[in-house]
């Protein structure tokens, strides 16, 4: 495996060195990860920004990541929630869900359940099965959102056929306190979402961001 990344490494670096932000996020990936080289944050940080400041949103989502751990740069929230911000807008599901984190727990932004809970809907309705745990978490407890069991069944069975285990813990709860009336409304409205094809997506690889 490590001849493979030595090889793309040799692939990517030229393209890299040119201008491509494809090309610069994957050095920047395989520096980040150690993977055909060794470990190394800066150089990691440097050739991600490259890449964000060409319009590559997950590398902004990277960028973002970084300042906020402090890896390969001085860790800086002010940082961290512009690039987050910027890839989030551009589209990059890992960044929804890290600006729903920092609004969820005022890191870097004023502490807003409601503003929370914005990013966490955009990001699942695109499919990504850990922000619909916690989106129907917040539906099941009402935070941020107006207390709603439809609501809560819909994400959290979305998140638990994904192995999301506190999501099917906390869907036999929802289960227990509904009417046969919302069960059938609820599972509807699931059969309704399936049949869009939403639940297809998955989370990107580098998401470093402790949640």
């Amino acid at each position: 495996m490590l001849g493979n990344y030595s090889e793309a490494m040799e692939i990517w670096l030229p393209l890299a060195e040119n201008g491509d932000c494809e090309a610069q996020a994957w050095v920047g990936s395989l520096y980040a990860n150690g993977d055909g080289v060794d470990v190394n944050s800066k150089i990691a940080f440097e050739w991600y920004l490259k890449s964000a400041e060409g319009g590559n949103p997950q590398a902004q989502a990277n960028i973002g990541a970084l300042y906020a751990m402090g890896q390969g740069v001085q860790k800086d929230m002010v940082y961290a929630v512009k690039w987050m911000r910027r890839a989030a807008r551009n589209g990059d599901p890992n960044a929804q869900f890290n600006m729903a984190v920092f609004y969820a727990k005022g890191d870097g932004v004023k502490q807003s359940l409601i503003k929370a809970a914005e990013w966490y809907r955009k990001c699942a309705e695109n499919g990504h099965y850990p922000s619909q745990g916690r989106l129907g978490h917040m539906y099941y407890v009402g935070e941020g959102v107006k207390k709603d069991r439809i609501e809560a069944y819909l994400w959290l069975s979305l998140a638990g056929q994904h192995g999301i285990g506190s999501a099917l813990i906390e869907l036999e709860k929802v289960v227990g306190e509904m009417s046969s009336d919302e069960k059938s409304a609820a599972m509807q409205l699931v059969d309704i979402w399936r049949s869009r094809g939403n639940d297809n997506s998955s989370p990107k690889v580098f998401s470093p961001i402790p949640s």
